[in-house]
This record gives C-alpha cells, sequence and structure tokens, in this order.
C-alpha cells in the first residue's frame, strides 16, 4: 500500500465511519466503460461537491492491495452485476495535484515530482520490471503491463489545479497537458496499459480554441452532466430521507441548498452543505464558511459590457442569457460577459438551464455570497438597497404606504438605470432587490398562479415565520386602489389568506410618462386582509 500506488481502502472508510450518502452508483458507470474506447472520463464540479469523496471511493474499489467487499456490501454498487467483476482487480494509481502542487519547493517542478514520485513506489512493487534511469511515467506503467499483464485505473483528483494555481504560467500547463497527453494518447500502449481513467476538478479540461487539450475523454460538467447528473450533488429523494432521518426541516433544506437543475435531475443540492447542517443540527450559510466572497467579487466587477446588468437582474431573481461555447475552461482567458458567467456557472455560484440557456442564483445561501460580493461602493444603489432592504420590509409590514412609495421610486429609478427603466421585468427585479433581506422570511415568486389570474408578486412565509403572507400588484399609468382593486377581482388573496391566515395587499402604481416634478412618480396602497 503506497501513496499514489494502491492507496488502499482507509479513506472510504472513514467516510462511511460519518452519514454517508450512497453515491456508489458511479462504480457502475465506470465498470461499464472499462476496457471500451468509453474508458477515460471527466467528471468536474464544484468545491464542496463531493469530488474527492468520489475519487477516495473509486480507490477504495478498484485497489487490488486490499479487501474492499466489507465495505461496499450493502450498497447501492452491490446490487448491480458488475459488482464482484471488477472489485480489487486492478493497480490502481491515485494522484491529487493540490497535494503535489502543496509540497513542491516551486510549482515549476510539480510535473517532474509526480512522475518521480510515482515511478519510485512502482519500482518497490516491480523492481525488474522498470529501466534503472526512466523518467516517463506512461512508459513505466507501459513496461510494468506489457511484462506483467496488469492494468491499472488512474484516478486523478484536482485534475485542474494546476490551470487555477499556476494561472498565469502557460509553459507549466503546457508541460501537465503534454504529461497527461502522453499517459492517455491512445493507440496500443494505451489500451493495453490503462483499464479506466477518471478524472476530476472544478473547471472541465482546457480548451484551446474549440478543441478539448484531451479529446479523448468523455466530459461531464456543471453545464452538460448528462447521466451522471445525480452524482453532481444530493438529490431531493436523498435529502428528505436525510430530513426524516435526521428530523431536520425539508423546507428549510430546500430554501437554502436546493436550486441546481439538470435536464435528467431537475433538484440537486449542495452535498456539504447539506451535512454540515445536519452534522450541527443548524440550518445556516455554510457556503460563506468554506469560500471567501472576495472571488466572486472579483468577477463580477470585471469590465465587460452587460455583466452589471445581468448580475444585477439575478439578485433581482431574475435569469440572465448566457453562451457557452466560448469559455477556455481556465481562469485567464475572460473574453467577454458569458465567459465570467460560465465560470461561475463551473463554482457553483450560478445554475445552468440547459434548455433556455440561462443562468440564475441557485439558492438563498449563494445568494447570500452574492449580497457580501455587490456590498462595496463599486455597485453603488444596488449595494446600498441591499443594507437597507431590513427596513424597507419593516416599512411594508407596519404598513407605512407613503415610506414604501419614497423608497421604491428612488430604488427603481437607480437600479434600472442599468436596466430597461419603463419595462415591467425592470420594475419587478428592483422591487425583488428592494425587499432582499425578505428572502429570509419568505419564498418570493413571480406571476404566481392565482384565482383568476397571476399575481404579479407573492411573499410566501417560510414555516415557523410569524410574518404575514404579501401580494404585491404592479400598475403604470394608473394608481395604486385599482392594483388593490385587481387583486380582490380576481381573487388573487383567496387561497392565500385561507392558507396562511394574515395577509398584506400592497398595491404599487408607477406613472413612467408624466412630467416635472411627478415624474417617474410612485404611488402605494396597502391593505391588510
Amino acid at each position: 500500500m503506497g501513496i499514489y500506488l494502491n492507496p488502499g481502502n482507509r479513506s472510504f472508510r472513514t467516510i462511511l465511519n460519518e452519514i454517508y450518502v450512497d453515491k456508489t452508483g458511479l462504480i457502475d458507470f465506470i465498470n461499464r466503460t472499462i476496457n471500451t474506447p468509453r474508458k477515460l472520463t471527466c467528471f468536474s464540479r464544484p468545491r464542496r461537491f463531493g469530488k474527492s469523496f468520489a475519487a477516495k471511493m473509486l480507490c477504495a474499489y478498484y485497489d487490488n492491495s486490499c479487501d474492499s467487499r466489507p465495505l461496499f456490501d450493502g450498497l447501492k454498487i452491490s446490487e448491480r452485476a458488475s459488482y464482484v467483476e471488477h472489485m480489487n482487480k486492478y493497480d490502481v494509481i491515485y494522484l491529487d495535484i493540490t497535494r503535489f502542487i502543496s509540497t513542491a519547493v516551486s510549482v515549476k517542478d510539480v510535473v517532474a515530482n509526480i512522475q518521480k514520485d510515482v515511478i519510485e513506489e512502482l519500482r518497490e512493487k516491480y523492481p525488474f520490471h522498470i529501466r534503472k534511469q526512466e523518467k516517463v511515467l506512461a512508459d513505466a506503467l507501459f513496461a510494468v503491463s506489457h511484462k506483467t499483464g496488469n492494468q491499472f485505473v488512474i484516478i486523478i483528483d484536482e485534475c485542474d489545479a494546476l490551470f487555477r494555481e499556476a494561472k498565469e504560467d502557460t509553459a507549466l500547463q503546457k508541460e501537465y497537458i503534454q504529461f497527461l497527453r502522453g499517459l492517455f494518447k491512445g493507440g496500443t500502449a494505451t489500451d493495453e496499459t490503462i483499464a479506466a481513467a477518471y478524472m476530476t476538478g472544478i473547471l472541465p479540461i482546457k480548451k484551446y480554441g474549440t478543441e478539448s487539450a484531451l479529446t479523448d475523454f468523455r466530459e461531464y460538467s456543471m453545464t452538460a452532466p448528462k447521466r451522471l447528473a445525480e452524482y453532481i450533488g444530493f438529490t431531493e429523494e436523498e435529502v428528505k430521507a436525510l430530513c426524516d432521518k435526521y428530523q431536520m426541516d425539508f423546507e428549510e433544506m430546500q430554501l437554502w441548498y436546493d436550486g441546481y437543475s439538470f435536464s435528467r435531475m431537475k433538484h440537486v443540492y449542495s452535498p456539504n452543505s447539506v451535512m454540515n447542517a445536519i452534522q450541527e443540527e443548524e440550518i445556516q450559510n455554510y457556503w460563506t464558511q468554506t469560500e471567501s466572497f472576495e472571488s466572486l467579487k472579483e468577477y463580477i466587477e470585471m469590465d465587460f459590457d452587460g455583466l452589471k446588468d445581468a448580475v444585477t437582474m439575478m439578485l433581482g431573481g431574475g435569469r440572465a442569457s448566457v453562451r457557452i461555447s466560448t469559455f477556455q475552461n481556465d481562469i485567464t482567458s475572460f473574453e467577454n460577459k458569458n465567459d465570467v458567467l460560465t465560470l461561475l456557472i463551473h463554482l457553483g455560484y450560478l445554475a445552468y438551464d440547459s434548455e433556455k440557456r440561462e443562468v440564475y442564483i441557485p439558492n438563498f445561501e449563494v445568494a447570500e455570497a452574492f449580497e457580501a460580493a455587490v456590498s462595496g461602493k463599486e455597485w453603488g444603489i444596488v449595494g446600498k438597497t441591499l443594507a437597507d432592504s431590513e427596513r424597507l420590509l419593516d416599512a411594508t409590514l407596519a404598513e407605512d404606504a407613503e415610506a414604501v412609495a419614497e423608497a421604491l421610486e428612488q430604488i427603481h429609478g437607480s437600479v434600472s438605470s442599468v436596466l430597461n427603466y419603463n419595462n415591467e421585468a425592470s420594475l419587478s427585479c428592483a422591487i425583488t432587490i428592494a425587499y432582499y433581506t425578505a428572502k429570509r422570511y419568505y419564498g418570493i415568486v413571480r406571476e404566481l398562479p392565482a384565482g383568476k389570474g397571476f399575481a404579479d408578486l407573492a411573499f410566501l412565509p417560510h414555516r415557523g415565520t410569524d410574518k404575514p403572507a404579501m401580494i404585491i400588484e404592479l400598475k403604470y399609468d394608473k394608481d395604486a386602489d385599482t392594483a388593490i382593486r385587481q387583486i380582490h377581482e380576481n381573487r388573487y388573496d383567496g387561497d392565500l389568506k385561507e392558507y396562511f391566515g394574515n395577509l398584506l395587499l400592497v398595491g404599487i402604481n408607477y406613472d413612467k410618462d408624466t412630467k416635472g416634478a411627478n415624474s417617474k412618480k410612485h404611488s402605494c396602497v396597502i391593505e391588510r386582509v
């Protein structure tokens, strides 16, 4: 048992000693690729989404230096036909690239150190099969496999770390890519040597132009997880089961940690946050405990046309269109706002709707990271509005219609300066930003089906909240009383009144065409039911 060659199953055993969500179905997926043209897999996803757990699970399953059957018996993989066929049958090479970076005297030595250290361990097990002066890992692996018939499963964790840690060192990056190409170049050597390979990182494989640097790999990512969507994070069924077992509030868990959605899996939760909430017996923001908002701030303040507009719209609960094809899968080659938004998808700060090609802020936990990132003077009125949103909510609940109208007038004018002022989506976005703090107490739904139509905005109290539900109806060039009258006539308030009991009706009118002192005047009427 070594560090890089056949590391054993101790790490996975430790994982099983805590609360464990069974993701061993991924093993069956890899088993079905072994010794096929599909045997090279790259599966990228954000920090805190279980990448290293999966890598250690695969090590434990394939490593021929240990007996892992007691660990996997009873898990999902034990029910699959491939279970016994491939268990503990291969030499495993496990490379954690961040470990090599942290132990290198210079980051420039990383690629050479990987080859030297792994070859040393190989030579300990196969002393008569590797040339004394061998320095190329791919050749050493081929020599062992050719002479013994043994095949390798190669598992690389944090495979993109050099592109993040040495982001300006293009020579080192090219050396690393050449090293990987040597391992996985295809042809007889790779077919004979490698049974399967699994790489995982935050970013997909680096691109040069439109081509992947490692074209033989099949890629699965936050923009296209395909069949592996259920392994991105926790599914809704898994979170419900955890909440039932550990007596946690599922609706609160959903509010804080849900929001990632894919064509094959509509509800995916941030796994690290769910696990922390259960272990600490408290639902709160665990994202910002492991990730500084400073990196997010750096990206969303980049000087690209339309970027601030898109972020402002998403802060207001809206979505932004995105084109993901130009992103080069690194953190330096930005050419436009689309590249920045695509990076934020891979970092987990944004969720991606592949059908509509839109991005949005996935949940309340990540929204708090955005709130912190726009708190500086660079964001002007947007940051100030978020900071003042608690006072606006208090004024609304106190039924101070004049104060609400005055505040919304100022906010709408300022926030909409980067959007389209005379636009209902703009007003709705501005109001959602103005009531940003309300997300702590409410689920905010746009165009809620109610009565004989759709309520513009509905504020639905979270379980355990003593605040009233609210319906906000928006009007242009009419009056706020007309908005209240429409709520009653279309019976928007009927179901909500019966379900929540206490209910506030808020009518807001915006005179967009008036002149002089009354130009762009807002008015508000609040009625308690």
